[in-house]
């Protein structure tokens, strides 16, 4: 690590006008070095980033830097220009120029320290430092960090009287002290980050005479940040820098979370949710941002992070104190991409998000590709599913050709339901290596009709496989074709040799066994299907248990010609779905003094909701009462699936709610079977709350009896 930059990688006499030739004069140091294989090859990749976005900083810094194949090694150069040269920098040329070259597969141990260098860069010890120095053996220990700034040279002031310089904030490169490239937790999870921040933040009687600082509870305003950049290298982590140093001068608790090449650990939703506001500071796309909505937002490029931290969390309290906050997050028929999330998780907790990840990603195709084809039998009849190919016939005039036409695009859609599953639940556990696995067993599945199962099992194999690649030591020449070229070969090589001899044709079978089972179901049988896929959608409302019963629902009709059993199921399971929410709809408008404001609100929302097939719609109510409205939703919602199998309505569509009905077999006994569910749901509910006792009155002596002349609580109802 400590030989990422040496003294022949340093010029003091960078003689160069322009960014190109300063990047090409560096690089050249890098070249010779052993460190880059192909001086064109990484010069256009510098150029491509520096197109993305001017790497110039204020305070004459320039910081051109990529991620490149052609790079052996993680390499810093260093160039001094007397002249200057323009990176972009608001503030005119650039004195200080680093070239930061990463290699295409970097480890996170490198991107650790390059990390670190870019948070120094906010040390103007540091840099004053480097101005000063004379030779390039010195100036290159000073950003390894083996040369402390404070002795590196004498202060720089004129009458040689001030302050030796403090010591810098940060410690050398690739030190545990410094922060790491993973994100927030690295930086805010140990007990001395918390004490620095409570020693630096301002005194209780410093927030009372600069109430600027504090929020009405007298507790420092509180802010959670988000920073990333094209390659994640060092914009970001400067901007993460510069955040954390403002909100230190203006007492105010800053928080980020950086989202760098090294991945990143998602911040404590405890620590989101206590926030005050928060800076969006980033020129990519911020990953899961629907965690902070709700919130007061600034929303910025990423240098702004970095030139003018203080506007920000200024321009973010003054929204705080207007009370104008981002949209908040709606819920939605699908769930949100899970990750791993954190090591300290047990493993059926994240096996459930790597199951969940591929579920998020495969509904829309599910949705999309069933709507098609339900319209297309709609509009072209029964027999559409026998039409030639619409390449071959396809008739502008005929209602036949265009049916046929959404049928076969809807088919085609339908392909990628299960390479879509196993590639996003390997993306789940392994991130972006896992895709290329997890796509290709998934497509194997699909060719030995392992169908969902099979998807289910290459997306896990794809996963486990690519993380025990990356566990493997590899040789330093190696890294920069690791994640192009070695983790895909691999890892396509392995799993498609376990789904077609090992486990393929077991899957397969169980698959099969799996079909004919639903084939078969009749009488009896179907009605107890149905209730028990109702009570599952009605347990936990968009949950993991819900997800299961839909997911098992659509994977029967994800064929191009399913069952009348499957599509029963389907059925059965978008109506139940659809109990919940409308049944509390109904409850706050039939007995609304049982609720509170707020749930009566909720249940206008609730109709709508409802009637789309959203069953969040009733999350409000569950989680304000959840011992009377989940068994009341349940016994609803097995009624209407009992009743939906036993009157043989059939859907083709996955999705969709009353706006589908017409594409429903059986439509009015479909509604009936809705309507009984609704009404049960509703009734439980209406008797539930009403039998809940009053507290009783308060006697003469009790302490807490109001003085005369208090005005009575409130009468509301609160959910008990």
């Amino acid at each position: 690590m400590s030989d990422m930059i040496t003294a022949d990688l340093v010029d003091l006499d960078l003689s160069a006008d322009t960014k190109e030739a300063a990047a090409r004069a560096l690089a050249e140091r890098m070249v010779a070095q052993g460190r880059v294989t192909d001086l064109e090859g990484f010069l256009a990749d510098v150029a491509a980033r520096e197109a993305q976005m001017p790497t110039g900083l204020d305070g004459g810094i320039g910081i051109p830097h990529c991620r490149s194949a052609h790079v052996t090694e993680p390499t810093l150069a260093f160039g001094r220009s007397a002249a200057g040269v323009d990176f972009g920098a608001a503030d005119g040329p650039a004195d200080l120029i680093f070239l930061i070259a990463a290699p295409a597969g970097a480890d996170d141990a490198h991107l650790t320290i390059l990390s670190a260098l870019a948070r120094r860069l906010m040390d103007t010890g540091f840099t004053t430092t480097l101005r000063a120095l004379g030779d390039a053996d010195t100036a290159a220990a000073l950003i390894r960090g083996d040369e402390d700034p404070a002795r590196g040279v004498p202060s720089a002031s004129a009458d040689g009287g001030g302050e030796p310089q403090a010591e810098s904030a940060t410690g050398p490169l690739g030190a545990e002290g410094a922060s790491t490239g993973g994100g927030a937790k690295e930086r805010t999870g140990a007990a001395a980050d918390t004490e620095a921040t409570a020693a630096e933040s301002p005194a209780p009687a410093e927030q009372a005479e600069n109430p600027a600082h504090a929020t009405q509870s007298g507790r420092p305003f509180r802010i959670v940040a988000v920073t990333s950049c094209p390659t994640g290298i060092a914009h970001t982590y400067m901007a993460a820098e510069s955040l954390e140093n403002a909100g230190r001068e203006a007492g105010v608790e800053v928080v980020v979370e950086t989202q760098g090449s090294a991945g990143y650990t998602r911040l404590d939703p405890a620590v989101i949710a206590a926030a005050d506001g928060v800076v969006f500071a980033h020129d990519v796309a911020v990953r899961d941002k629907d965690r902070f909505a709700g919130k007061p937002t600034v929303d910025v490029g990423v240098k702004a992070g970095i030139g003018r931290p203080a506007e920000l969390i200024a321009e973010v309290r003054e929204k705080a104190a207007r009370g104008e906050t981002s949209a908040p997050a709606h819920p939605v028929a699908g769930t949100p991409v899970q990750r791993a999330g954190d090591s300290g998780e047990g493993y059926g907790t994240r096996l459930r998000k790597w199951l969940m990840s591929g579920v998020s990603y495969m509904v829309p195709f599910v949705a999309a590709g069933g709507l098609l084809i339900a319209l297309g039998f709609a509009i072209g009849g029964w027999r559409v599913n026998k039409a030639p190919s619409v390449m071959d016939h396809f008739l502008w005039t005929q209602a036949d050709s265009w049916g046929a036409l959404l049928f076969q695009i809807g088919g085609v859609a339908f392909t990628f339901l299960v390479p879509v599953l196993a590639g996003y639940i390997a993306y789940g556990m392994a991130d972006r290596p896992g895709l290329v696995p997890g796509f290709v067993g998934g497509a194997i599945a699909l060719d030995i009709d392992a169908g969902f199962l099979g998807g289910l099992a290459a997306g896990l194999i794809a996963g486990g496989v690519v993380l025990g690649i990356q566990r493997v030591r590899i040789p330093t020449a190696l890294r920069g074709i690791m994640p192009v070229v070695v983790i895909p070969l691999v890892s396509s090589a392995i799993v498609g040799f376990l789904m077609f001899v090992v486990i393929g044709k077991p899957i397969a079978s169980a698959q099969k066994g799996l079909t004919d089972w639903l084939t078969g179901l009749t009488g009896a049988n179907a009605v107890l299907l149905g209730a028990l896929l109702g009570l599952m959608m009605c347990f936990d409302l968009g949950g993991p248990v819900n997800k299961v019963a839909y997911t098992f629902a659509t994977a029967g009709i994800a064929v191009a010609d399913p069952s009348d059993s499957a599509m029963k199921i389907m059925a059965a399971v978008m109506a139940t779905g659809m109990v919940p929410p409308l049944a509390m709809a109904l409850a706050t408008t039939v007995r609304g003094r049982l609720f509170t404001p707020a749930e009566r609100e909720n249940g206008k929302a609730a109709w709508v909701l409802g009637a789309s097939f959203i069953s969040e719609g009733a999350i409000p109510f569950a989680a304000a009462d959840p011992l009377r409205v989940i068994p009341s939703s349940m016994v609803g919602g097995a009624l209407t699936g009992a009743l939906s199998m036993a009157f043989g309505a059939t859907l083709r569509a996955p999705h969709g709610g009353v706006f589908v009905v017409p594409l429903i077999g059986n439509p009015f006994l479909y509604l009936v079977a809705i309507a009984a569910g609704v009404c049960t749901t509703t009734v439980l509910v209406v008797l539930l709350k009403g039998m809940r006792r009053r507290n009783p009155a308060p006697t003469a002596t009790d302490p807490a009896t109001p003085a005369a002349g208090t005005p009575k609580e409130s009468e509301e109802p609160v959910a008990a």
